[in-house]
């Protein structure tokens, strides 16, 4: 075929996440106690289906660059520095750290992921909104 093969995504995600310490979710609530956005990216369905964590602010995944970035004209009102602690929250804690390489080559240097996911807040047993 001639093209290169590339990585394969689990080659990606191990690269990736050398590069961030990734947190826990008593990590996560700590964090956000300590001032920490806290950014669900999970699609709707999942919002619906499973709630959603208490002054987590929802992004899609598809806006987050977009909604993140401090110098950006779409940027969300909270998005006011690259100093910004942001742990960014998927399903399950893939998806997340591949949206955290992006957040970080935005300059914000201080993003990380949920390890887990929504799924390991819930099963720590931390609050969720129905």
């Amino acid at each position: 075929m001639g093209a290169e093969a590339g990585v394969g995504i689990d080659e990606l995600l191990e690269q990736v996440r050398e590069g961030y310490v990734r947190v826990g979710p008593q990590e996560t609530a700590a964090a956000a106690a300590d001032g920490a956005l806290l950014v669900d990216i999970r699609y709707a369905e999942l919002r619906e289906r499973d709630g959603l964590i208490p002054g987590a602010l929802v992004v899609e995944r598809n806006e987050l660059e977009w909604r993140l970035d401090p110098r950006g004209s779409h940027r969300a009102p909270q998005a006011v520095s690259h100093d910004l602690r942001i742990v960014v929250i998927c399903n399950e804690g893939y998806a997340s750290s591949l949206a955290v390489a992006s957040l970080r080559q935005l300059g914000l240097h201080r993003a990380t992921d949920l390890i887990g996911g929504f799924q390991a807040w819930r099963a720590a047993g931390l609050p969720v909104e129905v």
